[in-house]
């Protein structure tokens, strides 16, 4: 038995990644001083995987942006609108596609699966793909000459890479496998005449709904690639769900087959029971959870190995967790200030290592310490009385039964809400404004103490009051305060909510540079107190204009943090959600009208099978529902969404009842209008307008045609002008040069229909 790791976390302990990678973007740092920080960060993780004792070290999987950007620039799919001439992609391309330059347009950024990481969407329809480099090549060398590491390469599979990518329709996707098909061979040819003995492929998107069909295009990969390499041993690895085709995927012409015994227990072990396993593959068995950070009571893992151990010998099985730990921060060896109930069952990627680790050479040698201590620890939170508020679990458990809905039709409510008197194509921005470094060094001294609570209370208004004055010279329709007091969307209610701890080090990356620190929920959730009024209110003071309060859903708290694992996920989205409603209802009483309640990761917590998605729907868009039902007719609630495809997604928009909906469109703008176009959609709708991941200036006549191409799906009263997103990473003079490019634009639009009329 040998324990084995998927990919470990790019950032750092303590950031290094994103500070050196911002340096370089900043011009602070030379080209050979960034490679030279960036070795060092890869060779560090390597080390530690070493030291812990994982047998199958996975190389590869560092990237100085995102895993996915890579193999498209290394199979040469770099688009004509980056003047790339061949050969090796300069740093300068490589990032122009992630970000965007001054010349061209970032490409799509979307969720990576289920989870809150975002990768670069490969665009396949301008080039012939070609070898540029071979980068587990690079990878496998380095670990070899510099660390003695015999490593593992890991690559994203050819099925799920071409899946995953866009530019092409599904009649060329077989001519599309005949050109990349010959590249993967080439670079499994090059690792195996260099010694590799294992490459782990990944093929995630077979833990989806693919067909039978789909599933003899993989047969068919998967021979070219066993005949051209018969020597290598592949791991194909999937992960955050069962395999749908468990019989097919197993029998593949490969070496092992990882499958996912945590987020996929009860499907994969099934199978595994009932048609057992190859005798002549080894089992990568993902028992250890890469996407939470719960220690794991390991006496129950050891009891789920022992039953994998009875169908599949010892020495055909790998331990290792359920999926890439990229997903969880580094290591809890920071955490000195949070409660030790709480810290006490925190596992983070090197704790989880040893978790597998120490797991592994107790199935083998035995011995009853180290489990025991996780057991005590794990029952001592759950016996706590922050787990056990039965009023709390009672009034959310009611909603599972309960229909919940606002006391008038839309059509009613947009009768009412005329009186708001707002013109054809509203302008509005979706929350944050950008907080400058004095923003966030005036919110450190007062975390510190060096400012007062009345002195950064003055600050913020002062902040709020700047940015009121610039939107009125702007010309928006709708104001927002710009949530200054604010360091994350979810971490900001969470820390006002009971049942919530927070981390000082626990940063998971979310793309490129952006990384963000999770609320932890571990206990019941409560309302205590408003926690955006005073901002609110404040800053409608200022302004005739409405002014949107700002709150973060349900579903977007609860799938941007990480959750408790001893209640049903629905169960904690309805505390939440209830919390929330008196939030919604201090704001209502205050006098604040327009409520923003923001579900940016509504979709992204569909279930990896479409059989999966109604019954998650079902409790998501009643936890939303719940929210906001109770307000007044004339409130008119908005709520914001990102990065979604959302072709079969729009039914599920539309129950949630929400006056007006902003999406995240930029980088994808043409497909969802045509989404919008062959699917009726009645309601308010804002379609972002401009990228705001890049830090180009959109100009007005860029802004006005996506503004004219909106409008051939939609009509002008239900049709909104913003950005794609928050404001809050962008600098203070690019978001004004935009925002007044996007009014400019629109006053333009407005004239022609003006005149049209």
């Amino acid at each position: 038995m040998k324990s084995s790791n998927l990919g470990y976390p790019r950032i750092g302990e303590n950031r290094e990644w994103k500070k050196a990678l911002e340096g370089y973007w900043a011009g602070k740092i030379t080209e050979p001083e960034f490679l030279v920080q960036m070795e060092q960060i890869r060779l560090s993780h390597l080390q530690k995987q070493k030291d812990a004792g994982i047998d199958l070290i996975p190389v590869g999987d560092f990237t100085f942006y995102d895993h996915m950007l890579d193999l498209a620039m290394m199979f040469g799919f770099v688009p004509k609108r980056y003047e790339y001439e061949g050969g090796a992609v300069p740093l300068s391309t490589y990032f122009a596609m992630a970000r965007g330059s001054d010349r061209a347009v970032a490409c799509e950024m979307t969720k990576w699966f289920n989870t809150n990481y975002h990768y670069i969407v490969p665009e396949l329809g301008d080039r012939k793909p070609t070898l540029t480099e071979n980068k587990p090549l690079q990878a496998y060398r380095e670990a070899k000459e510099k660390l003695g590491i015999d490593g593992k390469p890991v690559i994203v599979g050819p099925y799920t890479f071409l899946k995953l990518s866009k530019g092409f329709g599904p009649k060329e996707l077989p001519a599309l496998i005949l050109q990349i098909v010959p590249l993967y061979i080439q670079v499994l040819q090059e690792l195996t005449a260099e010694g590799v003995q294992w490459v782990q492929i990944d093929e995630p998107i077979l833990v989806t709904s693919v067909t039978k069909d789909e599933m003899r295009t993989v047969l068919y990969i998967y021979k070219q690639l066993n005949e051209a390499v018969p020597k290598l041993r592949i791991m194909l690895q999937t992960y955050f769900d069962a395999v749908e085709h468990y019989e097919d995927v197993v029998n593949l012409p490969v070496a092992g087959v990882g499958l996912d015994f945590v987020h996929g227990l009860e499907g994969n072990l099934q199978a595994v029971k009932e048609h057992g396993f190859p005798t002549d593959k080894v089992l990568g068995a993902g028992v250890i959870d890469g996407r939470n950070i719960w220690r794991s009571d390991l006496s129950v893992k050891r009891e789920l190995v022992e039953t994998l151990k009875s169908i599949v010998p010892k020495e055909s099985l790998w331990l290792q967790p359920s999926s890439s730990l990229l997903h969880v921060p580094v290591t809890v060896r920071y955490e000195n200030e949070l409660n030790p109930t709480v810290k006490e069952v925190l596992a983070f990627a090197d704790e989880k290592i040893v978790e597998i680790v120490s797991l592994a050479e107790n199935v083998v040698n035995g011995g009853e310490e180290p489990f025991a201590q996780s057991k005590t620890a794990l029952a001592r939170l759950n016996q706590s009385a922050d787990r056990n508020r039965k009023e709390i679990q009672e009034a959310a458990a009611a909603f599972i039964s309960q229909d919940v809905q606002r006391s008038s039709s839309f059509e009613q409510r947009q009768e009412i809400q005329k009186a708001w008197n707002l013109p054809p194509l509203p302008t509005t921005t979706i929350g944050s404004f950008p907080q400058t470094l004095e923003v966030r060094q005036a919110r450190r001294k007062w975390r510190q103490g060096e400012l007062t609570t009345e002195e950064y209370d003055q600050f913020i208004q002062k902040e709020i009051r700047k940015w009121i004055e610039i939107q009125e010279d702007i010309g928006l329709d709708v104001f927002v305060h710009g949530e200054f007091e604010r360091t994350d969307m979810v971490e900001f209610f969470g820390e006002k909510l009971g049942g919530f701890a927070f981390t000082k080090n626990g940063w998971v990356q979310s793309y490129g540079s952006r990384c963000v620190k999770p609320p932890v929920i571990y206990g019941d959730v409560q309302f205590l107190q408003p926690m955006t009024v005073k901002e609110s209110v404040f800053a409608q003071s200022l302004t005739n204009k409405p002014v949107k309060g700002m709150i973060t859903g349900p579903v977007t708290i609860l799938n941007w943090s990480f959750v408790r694992d001893d209640l049903p996920r629905s169960h904690v989205a309805f505390q939440i959600a209830l919390a929330l409603r008196n939030e919604v209802e201090a704001l209502e009483t205050a006098g604040i009208k327009m409520i923003q309640v923001d579900e940016p990761a509504l979709r992204e917590g569909l279930p990896m099978k479409k059989s999966a998605w109604d019954d998650y729907l079902q409790w998501a868009i009643k936890a939303f529902r719940v929210t906001t039902y109770s307000v007044a007719d004339m409130t008119q609630i908005h709520t914001h969404m990102c990065y979604c495809e959302f072709h079969d997604f729009i039914g599920a928009i539309d129950q949630l009842d929400a006056d007006v909906i902003s999406i995240e469109t930029s980088r994808s703008h043409g497909e969802l209008v045509s989404a919008f176009h062959h699917n009726a959609y009645h309601k308010g709708i804002g379609l972002g307008v401009y990228d705001i991941h890049s830090p180009r200036v959109p100009s007005c006549e860029e802004i006005k045609e996506v503004i004219e191409h909106g409008l051939k799906a939609l009509e002008k009263d239900q049709f909104w002008i913003n950005p794609d997103c928050g404001l809050k990473t962008r600098g203070m003079k690019e978001t004004v040069r935009s925002l007044a490019n996007m009014v400019t634009a629109t006053h333009i639009v407005r004239e022609r229909l003006a005149v049209k009329s």
